[in-house]
């Protein structure tokens, strides 16, 4: 789950802010239990768990299910990834382009695989011949086990401009049949030719609709990813502050009509476990793969 600063993730924040509540969190982790044993195991009354489930539900941490004459209740989440408002900086001017996940202009990618509109999938999912689709320009989603996609996005800075940071945003996880929440794979950036740096994603997820993920598309299916932010600075490239190389911004080839962004999963990565994009219309982000350039 992925929540934000606002309003609308109050219910999580509420439902966390409570010692019970987390100790049911705690034992359900563990094992699915029901109102009865619940309040054995924390001294306290049926009515009293009964409240406090009933919290944690509308959160959409937990979720209930009849099994027989019980109501049984579970975990739907196993993490909970909390996104602080982006840093502004004012020194510097800005230009920001987007490119729509269908919108690669080379790849080459092994299954699992597919790609998915807002409407229906592209083709039949895990056969690469799909991704040259035309029909592929209108994908909100794809995935891939191996291989790489790379975009190209026009460069809008003007010769006397230069460039000071960039910044690189997209949603992004896992690809693991149907899916799996904790599935580590290794993601590799590119630009401009230059190696940005490998990220690991934890996993594929599917523990909750994405936001935005239409209704037609399956549940058991990735829903979402997490938004990662690659900032490329004049000391280094790091992802949401974390070191990610010492690529800086020097090292960019930065006056070329084109940016290259290629985003891949190498055979001989430490963890081989795909790739899933996600643009808007899909996931908890409604937004495309964003770059945005900082110039003096």
């Amino acid at each position: 789950m992925q929540l934000e600063i606002n309003q609308e993730a109050l219910p999580v924040y509420e439902a966390l802010a409570s010692n019970v509540r987390i100790k049911i969190i705690q034992l359900l982790a563990k094992n699915k239990m029901n109102v009865k044993e619940l309040a054995q195991e924390l001294g306290l009354s049926s009515a009293i768990i009964t409240m406090h489930i009933k919290k944690l539900e509308e959160a959409k941490i937990i979720k209930t299910e009849r099994v027989g004459q019980k109501k049984i209740s579970s975990l739907r989440v196993d993490h909970i990834d909390i996104n602080f408002p982006e840093k502004i900086f004012n020194a510097f001017d800005t230009k920001e382009t987007a490119i729509p996940i269908g919108h690669y202009t080379n790849y080459s990618v092994e299954p699992t695989c597919g790609l998915a509109t807002s409407a229906d999938f592209v083709g039949m999912v895990d056969e690469p011949k799909f991704f040259m689709d035309p029909r592929r320009m209108n994908a909100r989603i794809l995935w891939f086990t191996k291989g790489f996609v790379e975009y190209q996005s026009p460069n809008f800075l003007a010769k006397e401009e230069k460039l000071e940071m960039m910044e690189i945003s997209m949603e992004v996880s896992s690809e693991f049949p149907f899916s799996n929440n904790n599935w580590p794979s290794d993601i590799t950036f590119s630009l401009n030719g230059v190696e940005l740096g490998t990220w690991t994603s934890p996993g594929d997820f599917a523990d909750i609709r994405g936001k935005y993920t239409p209704d037609w598309y399956p549940d058991n299916l990735n829903q979402y990813g997490l938004l990662k932010t690659i900032r490329i600075m004049d000391h280094g490239t790091y992802m949401e502050g974390v070191p990610l190389s010492d690529i800086t911004i020097k090292d960019i080839p930065a006056y070329e009509d084109t940016w290259h962004l290629k985003v891949e999963v190498k055979e001989d990565a430490e963890h081989v476990g795909g790739c899933t994009l996600f643009g808007k219309g899909f996931g908890n982000y409604d937004q495309d793969i964003k770059l945005k350039m900082f110039y003096s």
